[in-house]
């Protein structure tokens, strides 16, 4: 699975620290011999080096992968503990950069899991998806292709290394294909990197000075939440370069994403990476309904929770994303928001939630903008925004900005302006703390 290491051609840097070649080869051997035999370890993927040695030492072993959150509360560490029960939890701490043994033979079990990776939902705890080693191959293999990605790029990035975007694409990627990594604590240009990947909110808050900087890159990639289109806008005026985007959950790692030769526009996201199957599930007369995926990139269920695998499986084995999107061959895949909290049903009309955003969004002063539906004795529900002016602006002037790009029973009947937008750590916003 991690190709590039075991050739002795993996190159990472993390802050201060690097470990390349033998070097880094031999310090993930020092963990895959601490970690054999073990089938399940947790590791506190905090953004160090020792981390990412600590993460391919476990799957150089053959072991299985739960990332922890460094940051979670201590309720949340103790369900993923006593869900998970891993052989082991490894910190930073206990990962000896200077240490050095040979890595074992390669993993030939592509059945094997490689993570646990867990996932909150709308409601409950949170669930472990399983990860196998045949959906990460399959999803670093399809980027790569339609991508690409090579030994010659240079990566630079600084998502964290317990969510897919970070761990998976960001770190086990140029582990496989030999990309040289750079990972740092902000985001921010880096001497030689061609690819950049990120999310939106941190391309959204680099200066043009930082953005000028990365039009040498030949690839600058968003992702993890929707993209704006000011920022859309703005990074390629500046840069010379239109965002790529792509698609995926934690449970389907990445399934489609935006060619390097195709359609480039915000909310956006590409056509499925080969071997990907991609449907919509009961479209309306504009083709929005429930995203449905198959292929080798899926996850091969929740920990323990069999109830949770099925209600997310249809009869026929897709996977039921809970994403509303609309698909064509020319443009790819458009998203519009969650099922749950973004299609909102007003006057017996279905509305995207996403699609209102971006409305909002397209006036010079609105910088951030989330739409949600409110109960209403009328009309069922009702669109309301939540905005953060940039300027000043009105509720009426932007309600009138949205019945003139959209159709009329699209406008917001309600906004409210705050300063800011509750956010994840992986700047998605979090709809139902606005509720």
């Amino acid at each position: 699975m991690l190709k590039a290491l075991e050739r002795g051609e993996a190159d990472v840097a993390v802050g201060n620290a690097r470990l390349r070649g033998d070097d880094l080869a031999g310090a993930v051997g020092a963990v895959a011999r601490r970690a054999d035999g073990l089938t399940r370890v947790a590791v506190v993927a905090d953004s160090s080096l020792a981390s990412v040695v600590a993460v391919a030492g476990v799957l150089a072993a053959g072991g299985c992968v739960v990332p922890l959150n460094p940051a979670s509360g201590t309720e949340e560490r103790r369900h993923v503990i006593a869900d998970a029960m891993p052989d082991a939890v490894i910190t930073s701490d206990d990962v000896d950069l200077s240490a050095r043994a040979p890595l074992p033979p390669p993993v030939d079990r592509e059945d094997q899991p490689a993570f646990v990776i867990y996932t909150s939902g709308t409601t409950g705890a949170p669930k472990g998806a399983i990860v196998s080693r045949r959906a990460v191959m399959s999803c670093l293999d399809g980027l790569a292709a339609v991508w690409a990605q090579s030994a010659d790029d240079v990566l630079a990035h600084a998502l964290p290394l317990f969510h897919v975007h970070g761990l998976v694409l960001g770190t086990l990627g140029p582990l496989r294909h030999g990309a040289r990594l750079v990972i740092t604590q902000r985001f921010m240009p880096i001497a030689d990197a061609n690819v950049y990947f990120a999310v939106p909110t941190m391309w959204s808050r680099l200066d043009d000075g930082d953005l000028q900087a990365m039009s040498t890159a030949r690839l600058l990639v968003s992702g993890s939440a929707a993209l704006p289109a000011p920022v859309f806008d703005r990074v390629r005026a500046l840069t010379g370069h239109a965002l790529v985007e792509r698609y995926g959950l934690t449970e389907s790692l990445i399934v489609t994403a935006a060619r390097l030769a195709g359609v480039r526009a915000p909310g956006r996201v590409g056509r499925p990476l080969p071997g990907v199957g991609l449907r919509i599930a009961g479209p309306d007369d504009n083709g929005m309904g429930e995203v449905q995926l198959s292929g080798p990139t899926l996850f091969s269920g929740y920990l323990n929770r069999p109830d949770a695998t099925a209600a997310a499986t249809t009869s026929d084995g897709w996977l039921r994303s809970g994403d509303l999107g609309a698909y064509d061959d020319d443009s790819g895949l458009r998203l519009f928001g969650r099922l749950a909290t973004d299609l909102i049903k007003t006057g017996g009309f279905k509305v995207g939630a996403g699609e209102v955003e971006d409305a909002l969004l397209s006036h010079p002063a609105v910088a951030e903008a989330a739409v949600v539906g409110e109960p209403d004795d009328d009309l069922g529900e009702r669109i309301v925004a939540w905005v953060v002016a940039q300027d000043a602006v009105d509720a009426d002037m932007l309600v009138a900005h949205v019945a003139q790009a959209l159709a009329p029973h699209k406008r917001p009947r309600a906004v409210r302006f705050v300063d800011a937008l509750p956010r994840n750590a992986l700047g998605k916003v979090q709809k139902k703390k606005l509720r």
